[in-house]
């Protein structure tokens, strides 16, 4: 079961981290930082000192979004 797998099946309300996110749009994680501060990508939530996440909600709607636009 691939990692893009897991993703489909998490609630909107559950977090991943950047390995996940960089497999969704597969991208380098600076394009992903790059998008972040363009706002084209949901800005990360810092769960802890040294973990920071997305939101899984947050991340299919701007994928969708971005679908929509091509």
């Amino acid at each position: 079961m691939s990692d893009i797998d897991d993703f489909k099946r998490l609630p909107d309300q559950a977090f991943v981290r950047l390995p996940i996110v960089l497999k969704l749009y597969g991208c380098s994680a600076a394009t992903i930082w790059r998008g972040v501060k363009t706002k084209r990508i949901p800005s990360p939530s810092k769960l802890s000192m040294r973990i920071t996440a997305w939101n899984v909600g947050e991340l299919r709607k701007a994928l969708s979004n971005a679908q929509n636009e091509k």
